[in-house]
């Protein structure tokens, strides 16, 4: 089976003829990103809180930046 490569210039285009949302719908569309990185980064910052010092050391973090990033509020990035 042979794939064929679409040139990135070709995306582009077509996202650039796109026609734009009404304002309201970019307001969701803004909505729905912000909900959906914030409950991201609380759900990650959540585990962070149960890794192992093994699995800690995998990631190159120690107990105490761990601690720091696991108590940071959802919407500070």
């Amino acid at each position: 089976m042979t794939q064929h490569a679409t040139p990135a210039h070709s995306c582009i285009t077509f996202l650039t003829n796109q026609p734009t949302l009404p304002v309201l719908a970019q307001v969701a569309v803004t909505f729905a990103v912000l909900m959906t990185k914030w409950s991201v980064r609380q759900r990650s910052r959540k585990q962070l809180r149960h890794l192992t010092p093994e699995q800690l050391k995998d990631v190159g973090l120690s107990r105490e930046d761990a601690h720091y990033e696991a108590t940071l509020p959802f919407w500070r990035p």
